[in-house]
């Protein structure tokens, strides 16, 4: 997400303020001063480092290189740079926090989305290895029957149970 500068981004400059709720589907790059809040369903914001927001944030990746308060929900990534001032709290997947930067808030490291399926598919893998596991207990008694001090009437026992 350093590209910031390229036209790909949508800018407000240094000297734009903007107060309410700012959506849009591009990236964008803040230099100027945001509040309200923020929504970039599925699109990185650049927070510059001339940058003042005063919002919630809700964005696909989100670099913080000036100030932001509010509260971060970054779908992919969250990254702070050496000369972020950030208080609220992030909800992220992946996090960058370089040496410098401030940081006042909790962290909340989301799971990615794909896991519930890989949970699906463990739930099926399981049904064997509980029918392993099953034989492998039959197997293990009669050795721990054996083992014990009571082996022959441990193997009358099992002799009278195969009958």
């Amino acid at each position: 997400m350093d590209v910031a500068k390229t036209p790909e981004f949508a800018h407000i400059g240094k000297s734009v303020i903007i107060k309410g709720e700012l959506s849009g589907s591009e990236d964008l790059y803040v230099d100027g001063i945001v509040e309200g809040k923020i929504e970039l369903e599925g699109n990185n914001l650049v927070i510059g480092p001339n940058g003042k927001v005063h919002a919630n944030v809700n964005a696909k990746g989100v670099v913080v290189q000036g100030k932001l308060e509010g509260n971060i929900h970054a779908d992919e990534r969250a990254e702070l740079r050496s000369s972020a001032v950030a208080t609220g709290d992030i909800f992220t997947q992946r996090i960058a926090i370089e040496d410098g930067a401030y940081f006042k808030g909790k962290v909340d490291i989301q799971r990615d989305v794909a896991k519930p399926t890989s949970a699906a598919v463990s739930k099926a893998d399981q049904k064997p290895e509980t029918k392993s596991a099953v034989g492998s207990a039959a197997a293990a008694a009669p050795s721990k029957m054996a083992s014990g001090a009571a082996a022959s009437s441990a193997s009358s026992s099992t002799t009278v149970t195969k009958s």
